[in-house]
């Protein structure tokens, strides 16, 4: 029987949440009989959505389960005209597939899963969905993508399966048979073999997209490729004969590569999963001329036909610059936890202190601690429930605990990023010494790079066996913190304080067009790649400088990372008024991106706006710096602040001057809006001015 049929398609689906929606498709397969139990089918589904929501990026939502209460396997399609949530960032559901198998069926709901979520990233599939008039439109449609592959008997099965995609025109469980060595000029030429793996966090959508948009490059290249999908709809492990026969390697992952060792001696292709997405074609180049080149070097060919491990050209190519930037955000990443603990809860006590004491009370509250020489403020001895002060006090002894964090936790996973598990200890040591010494965060930076580097370097020495056993627990953590440590109090800390001094000095003297033209900077970084390194940076320089910041009320720091957040929330918040404005300038989907992308703004993340970035890069990106820039400028002039690292209108109550901060927002949203209407207006109305004159001269 096929997997769906028109009983199983609700073009007019409604519910008050995804559970009632899922009931309502569910029903169908009990009207045709293929759920004996819908109750027991619903929990199963259920019990699979907890683990992790099945919406995804589009208007999606893709609720699926083995359960014994299913007969065969089934899907049932829904419509939800104006949508609901299914658990997707970028807003709620509005095509939605049930996909049901039994118990006891094998992977068939497996195979299903990964044929929706390719065909559902194109917008043709998706757009002939969202306009199918009829139940019979929607059958054929959904034929024409999904098939439910018959599944072999046992004993046919091969030994080591091949690869769940299938190579460019050729079956993924065919033999390999070994690639016929080619010559440096020839390699180019002629049909290339490769293989690859794609992940990503969720492991739903981009993990396929990215190994369907590697197999089409490569089928209109004329290569062979297979794909091993490592999602959440399990992974098929490569034939290690395949990976033997492949001209060349392409990782596009964002998680770790399972099993990594298989590839060992084959030349490399690294990237993130979107960069297959967006540039599969330039992908398969750069590995066919990296084989060319492997091909090249008798001593790479020697080494791959041993399979010998040998460093990947791409780890080569990525260079220091880039490595650097991955250590340091792996300390900011660990590091803003404790930023964001410190900061909200100081910034409490503040408000608390205000409330309790007047004017003068946050300068008041300072003044906490514990065992301080003055009893009175010792928050352990004298902590009174029922008075706003003690609050007070007690909050701020803790957030200023949580701060006390920032510089080694950064320092120490900068380390933890290069050495892995022998940096923590000289990386944390070294950080707090860092802080003890007011090196501030550029101490971190140095003792976490200079930590790591000297822990990998000890962890690398070849020592007798009988040592190996007390290196990583003695050995390592003894004389990396030792030179570490004392490299920075003998040498290096001394500049670092005068140079950090400097920086805050310098901060403190910003006035009129300087505090101007910092914010500009800093918001045109945030809204120039929306998640990107460049916003990265911005960020992270903010986030790190609020170490600097420590207790103080109106340190600039506060005013930075008021600027930061701020244009951060530009992009997103104005894509979503743009749609608002004149929807017509927009896709369907960017339409419905646009209704997601108001929470997205106003929560602070910038990736809300990354879809209309994609669809139009230029227009969008340059009106989202221009609008970026303005609102950081106009915040650092306004003397906004704020303490939390995250939050967007979440922490507005804890931001220094809130409604000019909201009026800066606004003023950038608006800018930023208005560029891309015109801009969109002006390239459309030249688009039917191109049309008219075509037509003209036929």
């Amino acid at each position: 029987m096929p997997l769906i049929n028109v009983e199983q398609v609700v073009l007019d689906l409604t519910g008050a949440d995804r559970h009632e929606a899922t009931r309502t498709l569910a029903q169908r397969l009990v009207a045709s009989g293929r759920c004996t139990d819908i109750d027991l089918f619903i929990a199963d589904v259920q019990e699979r959505e907890s683990k992790m929501a099945t919406g995804l990026p589009g208007g999606i939502g893709i609720p699926h389960a083995r359960s014994a209460a299913i007969t065969e396997p089934s899907l049932v399609f829904g419509r939800i005209a104006d949508g609901i949530d299914w658990g997707a960032k970028d807003g709620p559901a509005r095509l939605v597939f049930l996909i049901a198998a039994p118990a006891d069926g094998g992977d068939a709901h497996m195979q299903v899963l990964p044929q929706l979520a390719r065909a559902l990233m194109h917008n043709d599939f998706r757009e002939a969905l969202l306009s199918a008039a009829t139940p019979e439109e929607v059958v054929a449609i959904v034929e024409e993508h999904v098939q439910l592959k018959a599944e072999k008997p046992a004993a046919q099965a091969p030994a080591a399966p091949a690869a769940e995609a299938t190579a460019a025109g050729t079956p993924a469980t065919a033999p390999a048979t070994p690639a016929p060595e080619a010559s440096p000029a020839t390699t180019a030429a002629r049909p290339l073999r490769f293989v690859a793996v794609t992940s990503c966090p969720t492991g739903i959508a981009h993990t396929y997209m990215a190994a369907e948009a590697l197999e089409n490059a490569a089928r209109e290249a004329g290569h062979q490729i297979l794909v091993e999908t490592q999602g959440s709809a399990g992974s098929t492990p490569l034939n290690p004969a395949d990976i033997a026969a492949a001209d060349a390697v392409i990782f596009a992952h964002d998680v770790e590569v399972k099993d990594r060792a298989r590839f060992a001696g084959k030349p490399t292709i690294d990237v993130g999963v979107k960069k297959a997405i967006s540039a599969g074609p330039q992908l398969l180049i750069d590995a066919g001329n990296l084989a060319a080149a492997w091909a090249a070097d008798p001593a790479r060919a020697a080494a791959a036909a041993s399979a010998t491990p040998v460093p990947s050209e791409s780890s080569e190519r990525k260079g220091f610059g880039t490595r650097l930037q991955q250590w340091l955000m792996t300390g900011v990443s660990y590091m803003i936890p404790f930023v964001a603990a410190g900061g909200i809860l100081i910034a409490l006590s503040f408000m608390l202190a205000q409330i309790a004491l007047g004017q003068n009370g946050a300068i008041e509250i300072v003044k906490y601690g514990i065992h301080t020489q003055d009893a009175a403020f010792d928050i352990t001895q004298n902590f009174n429930i029922a008075s706003l002060t003690s609050w007070a006090g007690l909050l701020f002894v803790i957030g200023s605990t949580s701060f006390g964090f920032l510089v080694p936790i950064l320092s120490g996973y900068i380390a933890f990023g290069i050495a892995d598990r022998p940096g923590l200890v000289p990386g944390i040591v070294g950080g707090a010494l860092a802080a003890s010494m007011n090196a501030g965060f550029l101490g971190g930076i140095v003792t976490g790079l200079l930590a790591g580097a000297v822990a990998h370097w000890i962890a690398g020495w070849k020592v007798h066996k009988g040592v190996r056993g007390v290196m990583p627990v003695v050995v390592i953590p003894l004389l990396s913190t030792f030179i570490t440590a004392g490299l920075f109090i003998a040498v290096l800390g001394r500049p670092i304080v005068w140079l950090m001094t400097s920086l805050n000095d310098g901060l403190n003297g910003l006035t009129g067009a300087g505090v101007l033209v910092l914010g500009l900077i800093l918001g045109a970084m945030m809204g120039f790649d929306l998640g990107g390194p460049v916003n990265k940076v911005a960020y992270g320089f903010a986030t790190a400088g609020l170490a600097a910041a420590g207790a103080s009320m109106d340190a600039p720091q506060l005013k930075i990372m008021a600027a930061v957040m701020a244009a951060g929330m530009v992009a997103p918040l104005a894509m979503a008024l743009a749609t608002t404005l004149r929807p017509k300038l927009f896709s369907a989907p960017e339409r419905e991106n646009g209704k997601a992308a108001w929470l997205l703004g106003a929560s602070f993340i910038s990736e809300g706006a990354i879809p209309f970035a994609a669809a139009d890069p230029i227009r969008v990106m340059i009106s989202s710096t221009i609008g970026s820039a303005v609102t950081g400028g106009l915040v650092m002039l306004f003397g906004a602040t704020l303490r939390a690292p995250h939050g967007g209108i979440w922490v507005l109550p804890l931001i220094g001057q809130p409604l000019l901060f909201v009026l800066a927002l606004a003023i950038g949203v608006a800018i930023t809006a208005l560029l891309v209407i015109v801009s969109k207006s002006i390239a459309a109305r030249n688009k039917l001015a191109a049309q008219a004159t075509a037509q003209v001269a036929v």
